[in-house]
């Protein structure tokens, strides 16, 4: 690609595409009931990917108030997806853990997303991914203005 406009003209196409196959990822059956929405999927692979958190934790990696991750965790407790339990250090917080009955199925269902991404980024250097996820995040950002 030799201009903006043809690297503009290949994203325009791929983007589609990109989209259209994370969407016919299934969710698995005994998670289909539960209605889950693309913001849960974020909360769950940070869960998942890098264990146990805070509300204030998730906030923080989420970019959103600790009051919306409040709300989602509670929500994902009453079905059974989420506990809370004290945290040993602190009894005033909450840790936030996937349950061990579920952790199979949101495994299996990221999983296939997640390897698709290593199998992307693993070639590039740690500065040319960052330069690929500040740029995604450049376009979400000009998207929103």
């Amino acid at each position: 690609m030799s201009t903006t406009d043809d690297a503009i003209r290949a994203l325009l196409l791929l983007m589609p595409r990109l989209v259209g196959r994370a969407k016919r990822i299934p969710v698995p059956g005994e998670l289909r009931s539960l209605s889950l929405a693309p913001r849960h999927l974020s909360l769950l692979a940070y869960l998942l990917f890098d264990g146990p958190m805070t509300v204030n934790d998730l906030a923080r990696r989420l970019e959103v108030a600790p009051t919306t991750v409040s709300l989602m965790v509670a929500e994902l407790s009453r079905k059974g997806v989420l506990e809370r339990r004290e945290d040993d250090n602190d009894r005033r917080r909450r840790i936030v853990s996937i349950t061990d009955a579920q952790r199979p199925s949101i495994d299996t269902w990221l999983a296939k997303g997640a390897q698709a991404w290593r199998t992307a980024l693993e070639p590039l250097t740690p500065e040319q991914r960052t330069m690929f996820v500040a740029t995604l995040k450049a376009y979400e950002d000009a998207l929103d203005e």
